[in-house]
């Protein structure tokens, strides 16, 4: 690790909350943060998460900025109110610069495009805030990225390809290619 990097070993409270309303995201991105140390609870939306925050009042928290029920930066909004001192990192799918404006401004302190390796999501919560954050060791590469992003659309369809075709605006064939296809590296 770099120097401007902590070591989550080092640190007094590991508590971290995910809110993400994927499911299988969630549920891998907890697994990779507890392997790396952090005392990780999960909520799957604005009203659990608050309500996990109320509870358990976490350092550090990852969260989706379109949820099922709302908007993560109402859940960015709540631990500022509640610990200032929190990392919060803000993740979507849905990139665009006024919502990280938007996220930073709320005190996120990193906002990343999912899908976000575990990795790069340790480094934006451990990083001095008072350095400029390191790039990515190996970030994902264009074709990895549009086919995560396939995928997502497919899982959020059901598995219905011609209503995924549909709304990625592509031939339902050149979709069922793609599906068929193993995932670039």
């Amino acid at each position: 690790m770099t120097d401007n990097v902590q070591k989550v070993t080092d640190l007094a409270d590991k508590s971290l909350l995910i809110v993400d309303d994927d499911n299988t995201f969630r549920e891998r991105l907890s697994r990779a943060m507890e392997k790396k140390g952090f005392l990780v609870s999960q909520a799957e939306g604005v009203k659990s998460g608050i309500a996990s925050i109320n509870s358990k009042n976490p350092a550090f928290a990852v969260v989706d900025l379109r949820l099922g029920d709302g908007n993560g930066l109402e859940v960015v909004k709540e631990l500022q109110k509640i610990n200032s001192k929190s990392k919060i990192i803000m993740l979507t799918g849905y990139g665009n610069i006024p919502t990280a404006v938007a996220a930073i401004k709320q005190g996120a302190i990193d906002y990343l495009a999912k899908p976000a390796d575990a990795d790069d999501i340790e480094k934006a919560l451990l990083a001095d805030p008072k350095t400029k954050a390191q790039p990515p060791e190996n970030p994902m590469s264009a074709d990895r990225v549009k086919w995560e992003h396939i995928h997502r659309v497919f899982e959020l369809c059901n598995r219905n390809v011609s209503e995924t075709a549909r709304r990625l605006k592509m031939h339902r064939r050149t979709l069922q290619r793609i599906l068929y296809k193993r995932s670039p590296k």
